[in-house]
């Protein structure tokens, strides 16, 4: 089966067909790097990290840029409030990103470029703008720049919207657009309320980039005039993506094939962020649950569904990833290595297919689980070693391979120490229930749980994992 995508541009799912045969190109918006990441910033990364796994898987070679907005207007003011150089404010939240992004195993990307890093870029596709005719210097003296929307038929196609049915652009003073709605590619620098190391110098005077055209320089850059997917947080459709499109397109560049956009985790029905006071911080979320939980509970949910966000959801995904997890530790020990070669399911494969059915995948998943379930107590066998390999492989597609998580075992240098405690605990505990004294039975049972170390009764004696 041909993978399949569902493409925001045509609002069809279309086949993939790569513009270089082998290769795959993928462009994702990354974060303004503002603040700290909560749950609803780091699912983006999440779905597109399973794009790029089920490409790979398949035999693509991917190349994956994730740009970082490092210079905004929010990062300048925000760093203003707190008293601090906006430089330093943008290197210690990316920081906190790539520490988010990493507790969820979200692979590298090929790339990560930052605004700041690409000025000349992004100053010569200014230049090509204007010597097209599609950009204008603001005559107000601000040293603004801007894209002019009705330069560009085409203007509106992303989004099927018609330009006079839009609002205006809020980036910059409108005083200096021949339209209101034409938006910045260069914001003059502001001297009295800007630090000077806020400015580049360029033609048009000393400024900064707008947001949407270090986007469209950085892809040129990395991907070329021409690549294959540009995805991003569904709420990035209108401006900023419609912005890239356009302005790239009237450069002359054909820009992206296809347009791919996840939905929202939401809280209360609204999309969760800092200015809602809703936000959920990923080191605090990863308090209660381990960081391979919260990728499962992202993962399985459809990549273009909304998910409301509940910790009862949460522990719920987490409780049904250790029972997969319980399945590779009781059969690990009965599985015999000359069946790696194992595939995974063909259903698995059809479900990522067809647009990253993750849900759908998933339920292959505890279906092949509840197989091997099955298959445990008669022993080792072909059967249940093939079992086994599909469930670790799937897995690791999606991002979940157990060895790629620090928090997910015990320390290999801890293991023996632990177990001996924990044995010694166990043989207390049977001893309380040969003399039937119950209350101390459950008194070490809670003991041992509230170590963070779960107990399982089974025919061949107590089973103990962190």
């Amino acid at each position: 089966m041909t993978l399949r995508l569902h493409d925001t541009a045509t609002r069809e799912v279309r086949d993939f067909v790569p513009l270089e045969e082998g290769k795959a190109g993928i462009y994702v918006c990354g974060l303004t790097v503002q603040s700290e990441p909560h749950v609803g910033h780091v699912r983006s990364a999440v779905n597109f990290d399973v794009l790029r796994r089920w490409l790979t898987h398949q035999g693509y070679d991917v190349t994956f840029i994730r740009n970082v907005t490092d210079i905004d207007d929010k990062i300048l003011s925000k760093a203003a409030e707190q008293g601090r150089p906006w430089f330093n404010l943008a290197y210690d939240m990316h920081r906190e990103l790539d520490r988010a992004l990493a507790s969820i195993n979200v692979l590298p990307p090929t790339y990560e470029p930052g605004a700041t890093g690409h000025v000349p870029e992004i100053l010569e596709l200014i230049d090509r703008l204007v010597a097209k005719g599609h950009a204008y210097a603001a005559e107000d003296g601000s040293g603004d720049v801007y894209f002019d929307v009705r330069s560009w038929p085409a203007y509106g196609e992303l989004t099927r919207q018609k330009l006079d049915d839009m609002e205006p652009a809020t980036d910059a003073d409108p005083r200096g657009k021949r339209d209101p709605r034409d938006f910045a590619l260069w914001k003059g620098w502001k001297k009295d309320s800007e630090p000077e190391t806020a400015a580049w110098p360029s033609s048009h005077g000393p400024g900064r980039p707008g947001w949407h055209i270090e986007c469209s320089a950085m892809a040129r850059k990395y991907l070329g005039a021409a690549f294959d997917i540009h995805g991003g947080g569904v709420d990035l459709r209108f401006p900023h993506h419609e912005n890239e499109q356009a302005q790239s397109r009237a450069a002359g560049d054909p820009f992206a094939s296809y347009w791919l956009h996840n939905a929202w985790i939401t809280t209360s029905g609204e999309k969760m962020s800092k200015s809602l006071g809703n936000s959920l911080l990923v080191p605090k979320v990863l308090e209660q649950v381990r960081g391979i939980e919260l990728r499962f509970y992202m993962v399985s949910a459809h990549y273009r569904s909304m998910v409301e966000f509940s910790f009862d959801a949460l522990h719920e995904a987490a409780t049904s990833f250790r029972r997969i997890e319980s399945f590779l530790d009781r059969a690990k020990p009965l599985v015999d290595d000359g069946w790696y070669a194992t595939r995974i399911p063909q259903a698995f494969a059809d479900a990522m297919d067809d647009d990253l059915g993750t849900p759908a995948a998933i339920a292959v998943l505890h279906d092949t689980v509840r197989e091997g379930n099955r298959l445990l107590p008669d022993g080792p066998s072909e059967a249940l070693s093939s079992r086994f390999v599909e469930v670790a492989q799937m897995l690791d597609v999606l991002g979940l391979s157990r060895s790629d998580f620090t928090d997910s075992r015990v320390d290999d240098r801890l293991t023996g120490v632990v177990d001996a405690l924990v044995q010694g605990l166990l043989e207390e505990r049977a001893q309380a229930r040969a003399d039937k004294d119950w209350a101390r039975a459950d008194a070490i049972r809670d003991r041992i749980k509230s170590a963070g170390i779960e107990i399982e009764d089974t025919p061949d004696g107590p089973k103990w994992s962190v």
